[in-house]
């Protein structure tokens, strides 16, 4: 029986327990665990480069969005501010006082012994700021728009040359109050045609005996 015998088995035995050595192995876990890391955080980093490319994109259109809505919103507030105007302006050239109107009434209500010397018209505006809210405890107090208020007052200033002066003059009042333009702007309720003045008979000259008097028509009070 022959007898084998391995010289290198020492050696053989040094290198295979060199190979098993726990602290090499772990050595290699380790940078194979670190290379894993690497490529996670690499990819992690390269996510968040796309997100956050993403989200500025995103807050760009936002940006815009907001200028676009924020146009939208000073264009719609122009809009209700010109409506509001146009809104003013009819009603103020609808209830706007016409002289011609005025002169048109007159010829209608005309009497061939009463004549008209003076014709005048006063309009003024009262100016009312607005008013901002307020609170109260617990009760709110709603403001007030600015307002303008008109007052219109026509003064009418003639003679009455009747063979009796002063007899037409209430004639001529009635006659006045009863036109429809009159009935129309003064209401008879509480804006009558009002005789501010009455002079005794006079004379000028050779002309013969006259009165004169004064008539106020108030219009009544406009608020916008």
């Amino acid at each position: 029986m022959s007898i084998r015998i391995n010289l290198l088995a020492e050696a053989q035995a040094a290198e295979d327990l060199r190979r098993r050595d726990p602290v090499k192995r772990a050595l290699w876990t380790g940078v194979v665990l670190l290379i894993l890391l690497l490529a996670w955080s690499s990819s992690i980093q390269l996510k968040a480069m796309i997100v956050k490319g993403e989200l500025n994109r995103l807050e760009a259109q936002l940006t815009a969005r907001n200028s676009e809505y924020q146009s939208v919103l000073n264009k719609q507030s122009q809009l209700s501010q010109m409506n509001h105007r146009l809104k003013s302006l009819n009603q103020l050239s609808r209830s706007r006082l016409l002289q011609a109107s005025i002169l048109e009434a007159l010829q209608h209500t005309a009497m061939d012994d009463v004549r008209l010397t003076r014709l005048r018209t006063d309009q003024t505006y009262v100016m009312s700021e607005a008013t901002k809210p307020t609170t109260n405890g617990t009760r709110v107090i709603p403001g007030k728009p600015a307002t303008t208020t008109e007052r219109v007052v026509l003064t009418l200033e003639a003679r009455d040359t009747s063979p009796a002066p002063g007899d037409q003059v209430n004639r001529f009042k009635e006659k006045l109050i009863s036109y429809p333009y009159f009935q129309t702007v003064l209401g008879a309720a509480t804006n009558e045609v009002r005789l501010s003045n009455l002079s005794p008979p006079q004379t000028v000259g050779e002309s013969k005996p006259f009165v004169s008097f004064t008539l106020e028509c108030r219009y009544p009070e406009a608020t916008r």
